[in-house]
Parts: C-alpha cells; sequence; structure tokens
C-alpha cells in the first residue's frame, strides 16, 4: 500500500497536470481514497509545503477546488512563453468589462461596445467563461468558476 506521501505527490501529480482546479471529489477517485477528510488535510498539507518552500508555485483554493499555478509576482514574468489564450482580444476586453461590472445587462454591453458585442459574447458563452440569464428584454452577464479558474482568481 502507498503511504501519504505518495498520496500526496499523486494530489500534486494530478493538480499539476490538470487544466483545471480539482475538486477533493475529483482528487478521491485519483488515489482511490474514500476519506474525504484524509485526502483534504494532505491537500491542506500541500498548501503548506508550498508556502514553506521557496519556489514560484502555489495552490490556490478556489471555491473548494484546488489549482497548481504560478504566484503572480512570476506570472507576469513568463506570460509571454504561455503563449496567448484561445480567446479574441476583442472577447477578452469584453470579457474584461463584464469581470469588473458583473453581473451586467447584454443590452449595457452592446450600448458600450456595438453590436458586435453579440457575437464576442456568444463566443464567450461557447467558452464557458460567462453564463447568460434572461432579464427583462436582456440578458443578466456574469462571469463562471471557469472563467476564476482559467485567469486563476483566488476567492478567499
Amino acid at each position: 500500500m502507498e503511504n501519504e506521501l505518495d498520496y500526496k505527490k499523486i494530489i500534486e501529480a494530478a493538480l499539476f497536470v490538470s487544466n483545471k482546479a480539482l475538486s477533493i471529489q475529483d482528487l478521491s477517485g485519483s488515489l482511490n481514497i474514500k476519506s474525504i477528510s484524509a485526502i483534504k488535510q494532505m491537500v491542506q498539507e500541500l498548501i503548506e509545503d508550498y508556502k514553506n518552500r521557496d519556489t514560484s508555485l502555489q495552490i490556490l483554493e478556489i471555491n473548494n477546488k484546488y489549482l497548481l499555478t504560478l504566484k503572480s509576482q512570476y506570472m507576469s514574468k513568463v506570460n509571454n512563453l504561455a503563449g496567448s489564450p484561445d480567446i479574441s482580444k476583442s472577447s477578452l476586453r469584453i470579457l474584461a468589462y463584464i469581470s469588473k461590472n458583473e453581473p451586467i445587462l447584454q443590452s449595457k454591453l452592446v450600448k458600450i461596445f456595438g453590436t458586435s458585442t453579440y457575437v464576442y459574447i456568444k463566443e464567450l458563452l461557447e467558452k464557458e467563461f460567462v453564463m447568460s440569464a434572461k432579464f427583462k428584454n436582456s440578458k443578466n452577464i456574469r462571469t463562471t468558476q471557469k472563467f476564476k479558474e482559467y485567469f486563476s482568481f483566488n476567492n478567499k
């Protein structure tokens, strides 16, 4: 049987290879451990390990999910190596506006950015960076969990 140190390494490996934040349940499947509290404890220990190491990496908790990512002071130094996000520049501009002003009505976005906004909102919906809900004659637009994970927002 594998020991706790091996389990922590498997958790670390899972967080490293995942392109999204992982829940305790996601990790439980990889580890084949039923005890949620044991996994939570190991994740918390890993978070502390990273805080105490002299490293550019950190483990963030975002809405009870965990993400291995760069510390912000290092991200700006290596962003150019990561490639551009799979999103158009105009959509990214609108997404930034939405995240700063959410929730926001689609009709207000169209007044600010023009009718091409519909195309960009469609792209953002397809990529699951935003969600919309009918509100009177418009739609209320807000960012999603995927947006927070993708752009490494820490909601603590």
